[in-house]
């Protein structure tokens, strides 16, 4: 059979299953004296916990607390959630909108697939996976303005020796997707030769296509595939700083029970929802809690089958893989918030003015709207220490003008170990030569 004939199919009869038992939302702003309770009634079937879950933190919600049951053929959900200053919900847009994306409406929406996958002409995305190393980001922001692409927006993660990233480029004069296929094929083998550097034995891949994707979900996606849970004798976590993840088997009703304890951050529950669902897990009940800075996650899984977990290699690499589901976004340090008029080659003069005052960057988020280019990043010193203060002065006076704040003590950032590799240099994103708006912010994730 077809396989897009098949795919189609399947999404006609979810969409009849839905029509048949279309979900229902309640919102309740009363009996929760902190929160806003959410509860989500609908039809069961795989992949729908994660797709209620993305919803709410696409919107910025804060899950504090959740409750899953979706034992049979029914799905049931209550989530107490704030905003980011921890109040209730209470703007009517907002409101209105989670009815609509969780409610009978949503029925006549397109699937969410394990992608989110659909056809852009808007722009042409990039994604990159490869080994980090120092100064990389500047290499490649430099080979695409060198073939006249524009970054739109982009997201880096980095973690365990290993980075990934999503892009979105248009073409410079034009300013919408490049179509042209040989010029396709050189921005795809150019930056797989960046990728791939000096070290001819290393891991690298470069895709480009006009798909659009979820991107922190195809960042998971990208980084599981990379294998980056695979533990390396640089790894920059030591065992208190890791999450503590158990996983065990209640014989009586054929489940695993998988128990996480960390520190509590935003968008920690679609992180180990997502890895879960993409492993082919089933949730089956679920208590989420947060004590103060802390969060408690319990899940009761089994594979698609209906099987739970098999082995104790099996065991190893589920705990393996929810731990750096978690650390992935886990970023210390400096974080730098900035705000510009957008122009082309943005991200490579940035880029190189960060390496060139030793600033390595964890993680990055650039956003481009209206004209205007935002962006988040988080630094370190490429040595590993924490950032100099005097290093940000120098980075003023080769910037111009600038507004540049520094919330908290850049020295109470926590060194990296020396022994781990340096990280990728992600620093320097986006920047026009008068800056708007440069906010320098401590981060506490």
């Amino acid at each position: 059979m077809n396989m897009s004939f098949s795919r189609d199919m399947d999404d006609e009869y979810e969409k009849f299953i839905r029509r048949m038992n279309p979900p229902r939302v309640v919102i309740d702003n009363e009996s929760c004296k902190n929160a806003t309770v959410i509860r989500v009634d609908s039809a069961n079937r795989h992949g729908i916990l994660l797709e209620v879950v993305q919803i709410l933190t696409d919107i910025n919600l804060i899950i504090t607390k959740a409750y899953i049951s979706s034992d049979g053929n029914w799905f049931m959900d209550v989530f107490n959630v704030t905003d980011q200053d921890g109040n209730k919900i209470l703007d009517e847009g907002i409101l209105d909108y989670i009815r609509k994306s969780l409610g009978p409406e949503s029925c006549f929406m397109p699937s969410i697939r394990s992608v989110g996958m659909k056809q852009s002409m808007d722009h042409t995305a990039i994604e990159l996976t490869g080994s980090d190393r120092p100064g990389l980001l500047s290499e490649v922001s430099a080979v695409l303005r060198h073939l006249k692409c524009n970054v739109v927006n982009a997201e880096v993660w980095t973690h365990n020796t290993r980075a990934a990233a999503v892009m979105q480029v248009t073409d410079e004069e034009t300013e919408t997707a490049i179509s042209d296929p040989e010029r396709l094929s050189r921005i795809k083998s150019l930056l797989y030769s960046v990728l791939k550097g000096s070290n001819k034995s290393s891991l690298a891949k470069t895709v480009v296509s006009h798909s659009v994707t979820h991107t922190e979900r195809r960042l998971h996606q990208m980084m599981f595939a990379d294998r980056d849970y695979e533990r390396t004798g640089g790894d920059v976590l030591d065992d208190r700083q890791r999450p503590n993840v158990d996983v065990v088997n209640w014989h009586d009703k054929d489940y695993s029970v998988v128990t996480i304890g960390c520190k509590d951050r935003p968008k920690l529950l679609f992180d180990t929802v997502c890895t879960l669902t993409d492993m082919d897990y089933v949730v089956f009940h679920a208590n989420i809690d947060t004590l103060g800075p802390d969060s408690y996650q319990e899940y009761y899984i089994r594979h698609l089958d209906g099987s739970p977990v098999k082995s104790d290699a099996e065991r190893q690499r589920v705990t393996q893989c929810l731990e750096a589901a978690i650390e992935r976004r886990v970023s210390e340090g400096l974080k730098l918030e900035l705000c510009t008029t957008d122009r082309v080659g943005l991200l490579s003069d940035v880029t190189r003015i960060f390496r060139e005052n030793s600033l390595t960057v964890t993680r990055a988020e650039v956003t481009t709207k209206a004209g205007k280019a935002v962006n988040t990043f988080y630094v370190r010193d490429a040595s590993g220490y924490p950032v100099d203060v005097k290093t940000i002065d120098s980075i003023r006076q080769v910037l111009g003008q600038t507004i540049l704040k520094v919330k908290g003590n850049p020295d109470d950032s926590k060194p990296v170990s020396q022994e781990s590799p340096t990280r990728f240099h992600f620093g320097g994103l986006f920047k026009s030569k008068s800056f708007v708006n440069f906010s320098l912010v401590r981060s506490y994730s």
